[in-house]
């Protein structure tokens, strides 16, 4: 064994039983670091005590390489004859600003969209994409798995051949297969979708805010772009009533006729002539450019005039049509300039003619939509990591308010798509809202016109609380706390425009140590506000020491009877009671609580700490994976767009830390653990806060990431490597562990190690390891192993692994060369 040239690599256990004194100082060392402030206390026997952090540069933005470099370069150059010591090196802290996207092409090899769709492309060869399918087919990554989820799910892939899990639903022409049996054509899971027309119309800001003009006028607020409105609108509507125009001169001309022709001939005589085959046009337009289309006489307009609701409606306008045939016939002159008469609640709620200035009766607050916020359990609106497929995991696992990412409202009015995207529902978000950034009282009355006319949401919210730079100089969310006149405006347009509640969430305050909110919050309340949100810490605050909640305590008694929700801090079901005893808030909003553990909603609700293995954890990312597969897409951009976001909630999700590894439950959240391992190895992976570790994560649910891929991670401490140091110096760079046949009672399946690296240069290329569960305490068998090859050239008789108790040991036997062993 000594002559091998390899020595033991030593276990976990190994670390903590050795009896020298450098390790007993480590152990003294670490409990002393515990017992600090800020750091949480893990169980000594999950502690790594030799960890060295290095950093991986290839997480690292250009700025942060070249810092780096000048600092070896200046140690390298240390004049060790002097008494100067060399520079420590800088600790990688803070953010990275302006992250790019990832790095894959988005174009090139992509099949046409409207190939897919087995439907004719309108550019012909001037498409920039693929119509060949065999072609795509040849230069298509290969699958990801065999099976396509969504396939399973629905009976259909709409993605065909692009799917890159097609190999379940294509045939060996590469035609799509359906399953009649589960599929569904009229099955509508996501609601608030950006059509194609209503973009248009916002494109050309020819969409008809009267409604929103006519309350901007009252409050005597100015802007520049009500006229463009006004006028585009004007002109689109003008557009349209001469079509109906035609199109109604033309469809009664050619009716006439054809009765005269029928009468002439015999087929018909005048007793049978009736309105009854003539079916009545009658287009509604408030416009004063839109003033031909229809004219009926005044003698017959108590006749059509209909009062809303009536249940005799379409009764009357029958009979009316019937019984005045001839005046419908002949009452349409050329160049008519009177007015068209407005049909109650028939008017059209298509293109520009919804609920115009004319027409617009604004609602008592007795008659608006009531929602009972009090005792709920609320979701926050998170930008970026806040997204449909993760809402879905939240509500599942007991959240009851959920919300959309903050959408900017002045996209929202451009027509915007990847603005809208924000705002779609999840059938299963039973109380949704969706959150607006915005500093002016015409952009967001229109806005809340917008929203009420073509989404479907049951509260909507304005952002008062972002502390972003960009955002806060233009005078959008927190900056509206300091300018609340102008917020009281917005909130009068608003909730004229809108019949759902108005809600807002904001901070303590614009600067540190001076709270406002307590001053602003009656005033809202007094302006029609249904629900405030307050988190415990200022615009300068960002994150930087715990939420005041007595401050929102004082809040909540501010806005009474209003309800009044608190923000910040909780992690833990013990958090979330405290809060709502101690203060008077209404209800609890959770923000990077529900990101660290998404399940902290299911332990409020049941009053109990959630060990989560995890096996189970792994099957929430799944979860994640599968939402975002049926929401982003299952082609490649899909696939990348769910890897993008996965690795963004990772960098939250890898804070957790299990309950059976902590000596003091519950975790706090301005805690942090020192460097430690799990009870098996995915769990250790999963607390890795190495952005490369994430990395294998997403590979095992989503495939290997294309050639060219990269990911900055949001904070730079997450670029450092994810290294076990041993004593004898054996570094496992990375191990990836898919798991297969999970469950309380059965058999894993399969257990794929992968060790890529050790610093003695030993590259293992493969090891595969199949592990039968016995009994319940989760004992296994002792199983050898052999392996493949190793590049330096020893020849491997044995690799034995022993695993007790969720504790994976490995311990390593080289032989002598071949022929002594």
């Amino acid at each position: 064994m000594a002559n091998s040239g390899l020595e033991t690599t030593p276990t976990f256990a190994d670390q903590f039983n050795d009896d020298n004194v450098k390790t007993e100082s480590k152990k003294e060392k670490t409990r002393q670091l515990m017992d600090g402030p800020g750091w949480a206390r893990i169980k000594p026997e999950f502690l790594l005590l030799d960890f060295k952090p290095e950093v991986d540069r290839e997480f690292l933005t250009d700025s942060d390489k070249q810092q780096l470099k000048e600092d070896e370069e200046s140690n390298k150059k240390h004049n060790v004859e002097t008494d100067e010591p060399p520079k420590k090196k800088k600790k990688l802290r803070g953010r990275n600003k302006n992250r790019p996207q990832n790095t894959y092409s988005k174009n090139t090899g992509r099949i046409c969209a409207e190939i897919l769709a087995e439907k004719e492309c309108r550019f012909g060869d001037k498409c920039k994409f693929i119509h060949d399918i065999r072609e795509y087919m040849a230069s298509k990554p290969p699958d990801i798995r065999d099976n396509c989820y969504i396939f399973s799910k629905f009976g259909k892939c709409t993605y065909g051949p692009a799917c890159r899990f097609g190999t379940s639903h294509l045939d060996s022409n590469f035609k799509n297969i359906i399953n009649m049996e589960i599929f569904d054509p009229g099955l509508k899971t996501v609601t608030n979708v950006l059509v194609k027309e209503l973009q248009v119309k916002l494109w050309k800001r020819k969409y008809n805010f009267g409604k929103a003009n006519k309350i901007l006028n009252e409050m005597g607020v100015k802007s520049k772009f009500t006229d463009i409105y006004e006028k585009n609108s004007a002109q689109d509507s003008k557009t349209t009533s001469l079509t109906s125009q035609k199109m109604l001169e033309s469809g009664i001309s050619k009716q006439v006729q054809v009765e005269k022709d029928e009468q002439e001939s015999g087929i018909l005589n005048s007793s049978n002539i009736s309105c009854g085959n003539v079916q009545p046009l009658v287009t509604v337009s408030t416009d004063e450019s839109a003033k031909h289309v229809l004219s009926i006489d005044e003698s017959a307009k108590h006749v059509l005039s209909i009062d809303n609701g009536s249940p005799d409606t379409d009764v009357n306008i029958e009979t009316t049509a019937r019984n005045n045939c001839d005046m419908l016939q002949h009452s349409i002159p050329a160049n008519s300039a009177e007015k068209e008469t407005k049909i109650g609640h028939l008017e059209s709620k298509g293109d520009n003619q919804r609920d115009t200035s004319d027409t617009f009766i604004r609602l008592r607050p007795q008659e608006k939509k009531k929602i009972s916020f009090s005792n709920k359990l609320y979701l926050a609106p998170l930008t970026t990591v806040g997204n449909l497929p993760f809402r879905r995991i939240c509500k599942r696992l007991g959240a009851d308010i959920t919300c959309g990412e903050m959408a900017v409202g002045t996209n929202l009015l451009q027509g915007q798509a990847s603005e809208w995207a924000l705002l779609k529902r999840h059938a299963s978000e039973d109380i949704f809202g969706v959150q607006i950034c915005g500093g002016y009282p015409d952009t967001l009355t229109r806005c809340g016109q917008l929203i009420q006319d073509e989404l479907e949401v049951d509260f909507v919210d304005i952002n008062c609380g972002c502390p972003i730079d960009l955002i806060f100089q233009r005078g959008e969310g927190s900056a509206l706390m300091g300018r609340v006149n102008r917020l009281e405006k917005i909130v009068q347009g608003m909730t004229s425009v809108l019949d759902v509640p108005l809600t807002i969430k904001m901070r303590t305050g614009i600067m540190a140590e001076r709270n406002i909110a307590h001053t602003v919050i009656p005033r809202l309340r007094d302006q029609g506000v249904a629900m405030v949100t307050v988190h415990g810490r200022s615009r300068e605050q960002r994150y930087t020491r715990l939420a005041d909640w007595d401050y929102i305590n004082e809040c909540a008694h501010a806005g009474s009877p209003m309800p009044v929700f608190g923000n910040g801090d909780i992690l833990s079901f013990e958090d979330a009671n405290l809060r709502q005893v101690q203060t008077g808030v209404s209800g609890i909003m959770i923000a990077r609580g529900a990101l660290i553990k998404p399940w902290i909603f299911t332990e409020i609700k049941e009053q109990r700490h959630w060990d989560i293995s995890s096996k189970e954890r792994f099957e929430l990312l799944q979860e994640f994976a599968n939402n975002g597969l049926e929401h982003w897409g299952c082609d490649t951009q899909g696939v990348e767009n769910t890897r993008r976001f996965l690795l963004e909630w990772l960098s939250f999700l890898h804070r957790y830390i299990p309950v059976g590894l902590l000596e003091r439950v519950p975790q706090m959240i301005n805690e942090r653990p020192p460097y430690y391992r799990g009870r098996d190895e995915l769990e250790t992976l999963m607390a890795s806060p190495s952005c490369r570790d994430w990395i294998k994560i997403s590979e095992m649910l989503l495939g290997p990431v294309p050639e060219g891929f990269s990911f900055l991670p949001k904070h730079k401490a997450n670029a450092y490597k994810s290294e076990i140091r041993a004593t004898h110096g054996h570094t496992y760079k990375a191990i990836a562990v898919s798991v297969h046949g999970l469950g309380h009672g059965h058999n894993y399946k399969a257990l794929m190690v992968s060790v890529h690296r050790l610093e003695h240069r030993h590259n293992y290329k493969a090891v595969k390891v199949s592990v039968h569960r016995l009994g319940h305490w989760h004992t296994y068998k002792a199983i050898a192993v052999s392996v493949h090859q190793l590049e330096h050239g020893h020849n491997c008789m044995a690799v034995l692994f022993r695993i007790l108790h969720s504790e994976l040991e490995v311990i390593m036997r080289m032989t002598l060369p071949e022929g002594h062993c």
